[in-house]
C-alpha cells in the first residue's frame, strides 16, 4: 500500500514535468536571447564615454566627461574638476553722448574697445593681450556676472574711461582717416585670433582684469589701489617703459592754490602757505613705488586720493617746493593695477606672445574660452 502510493507520486511528477517542458523551454531561450542584446547593447554604445567630436578632453581612457554636469573625472585620481563654461554673447553699452544704449555682439563690442584703449601702432601680440584682458573685464562687468556700471543708465557698461573706452567702426575709421581701413583690418586680427578667450584663476572668471597706460618700472598690488586683495594681481617689474609718451609729467602748482585746494577739501588740515613745506610730507610707498600715504598738515590721507584731488597722472610722484609753486613730477600714467599697456607693447616688440604678457601680469592665470 505505501509501495503503491509512492510509485504513484513518482508517476504523477514525471507526468508534470513532461507537460511543463515545453514552457520551460520557452522561458530558457527568452531569457537567453535579453541576455544575448542586453550584452551587444553595451558593447556598441560603450560606458557613457562621450565622443571627441562632442569637445571632450583629449584622452578619454583616462578621463570621462559628465557633460550634464560640466565636470571631468579623473581615473586615475579620483578627483572632480568643474568645467569652466561661460556664455556672453552680448553686452549692452550706454553711449553716453547720444543718450541711449545699444546691444552689441561680445566681440564687435571688444574691436571697438581696443580700436580706443590702445594705440593701433603696438604690436599685433600686444593688441591680442589687450583683446582678452578687455573681453574678461567686459564679461565681468555685465549684470549676468552681478556687475554693471553705475553710469550705464540700466546697461552693462557705459563707453568712457568709467568703463572702457567705445567708438563704433565708423566713428574709428573716420578718426583715423586714410589708414582707416588698414587700422582696422589689424584689429580684426587680433580680436578674432582671440576669439572668446578670457582670463581665469582656479577655474573661475578673473573679474579684477585691469589695465592702464605706464608703469614707472613695477606694477601695484590690487589692495593698495582698489578694495580687496587678489592673488593674480602682484606687483611686477615692468622695464622698459621709458619709451612711453606718459612716462613723466609734472604739474605746477602755485603754493596758495595749493593750500587752499586742501584746506577747502579737508577742514582739518590747516596747511598755510608760509610752512607748506614743514606741513606736507611723503609717509610711504606701496611695493610699486606709488604714494601710500601723504601727511597735509593734521591729517593723513592716502597718495591715490591725493592724486585724484591734485589731477595727477599716476600717484607714484615726487615733490618740489619753490618760492612760490609746489612742482609734482609724476612717473608713470594711470593706476598701477594688471597689465600696463606700454609694457606690453615692450615685451611684444622683445618677441613675447600674447600668452607670456598676459602670464607676467596676471599672475598664475590661465586663459579660457566662452560662448563654446
Amino acid at each position: 500500500m505505501s509501495y503503491y502510493k509512492t510509485n504513484k507520486r513518482i508517476n504523477y511528477g514525471r507526468n508534470l514535468y513532461k507537460s511543463a517542458k515545453p514552457l520551460l523551454n520557452i522561458f530558457m531561450y527568452f531569457g537567453l536571447a535579453v541576455g544575448f542584446l542586453f550584452i551587444s547593447v553595451y558593447l556598441i554604445l560603450g560606458r557613457n564615454e562621450t565622443s571627441p567630436e562632442n569637445g571632450n578632453i583629449a584622452n578619454i581612457e583616462e578621463n570621462v566627461q559628465n557633460s550634464n554636469e560640466g565636470e571631468i573625472v579623473s581615473k586615475e585620481q579620483g578627483e572632480t574638476k568643474k568645467e569652466f563654461n561661460l556664455v556672453i554673447s552680448d553686452v549692452k553699452v550706454y553711449l553716453t553722448k547720444e543718450g541711449r544704449v545699444v546691444n552689441l555682439p561680445l566681440e564687435e563690442y571688444i574691436k571697438g574697445v581696443i580700436s580706443s584703449e590702445m594705440p593701433v601702432t603696438f604690436e599685433i601680440e600686444a593688441l591680442k593681450a589687450q583683446a582678452i584682458a578687455a573681453r574678461t573685464y567686459t564679461v565681468a562687468h555685465t549684470k549676468a556676472l552681478g556687475g554693471a556700471c553705475a553710469n550705464a543708465k540700466g546697461a552693462d557698461l557705459c563707453d568712457t574711461v568709467h568703463c572702457q573706452v567705445y567708438m563704433n567702426k565708423e566713428a574709428r575709421l573716420k578718426a583715423w582717416g586714410v589708414n582707416g581701413e588698414k587700422n582696422w583690418a589689424k584689429i580684426e586680427e587680433a580680436v578674432n585670433e582671440t576669439k572668446g578667450m578670457v582670463l581665469t584663476y582656479n577655474n573661475e572668471l578673473a573679474k579684477g582684469a585691469y589695465y592702464f597706460s605706464t608703469s614707472g618700472g613695477k606694477t601695484e598690488n590690487v589692495e593698495e589701489v582698489f578694495v580687496s586683495a587678489l592673488p593674480y594681481l602682484r606687483s611686477v617689474d615692468s622695464p622698459g617703459e621709458d619709451v612711453s609718451p606718459s612716462y613723466k609729467s609734472s604739474v605746477t602748482i602755485p603754493i596758495s592754490k595749493f593750500t587752499s585746494t586742501i584746506n577747502n577739501q579737508y577742514k582739518d588740515a590747516g596747511v598755510s602757505a608760509s610752512k607748506v613745506k614743514s606741513q606736507v610730507k611723503i609717509m610711504s610707498r606701496t611695493e610699486g613705488g606709488s604714494v601710500k600715504e601723504i601727511k597735509l598738515g593734521n591729517i593723513t590721507i592716502p597718495g591715490k586720493t591725493f592724486r585724484v584731488l591734485f589731477n595727477l597722472k599716476s600717484a607714484n610722484f615726487q615733490m618740489e617746493f619753490l618760492d612760490k609753486d609746489i612742482v609734482i613730477r609724476c612717473v608713470g600714467s594711470g593706476h598701477g593695477v594688471g597689465m600696463s599697456q606700454w609694457g606690453a607693447n615692450v615685451m611684444a616688440k622683445a618677441g613675447k606672445a600674447y600668452k607670456d604678457i598676459l602670464c607676467h601680469y596676471y599672475s598664475g592665470v590661465n586663459i579660457e574660452t566662452i560662448n563654446k
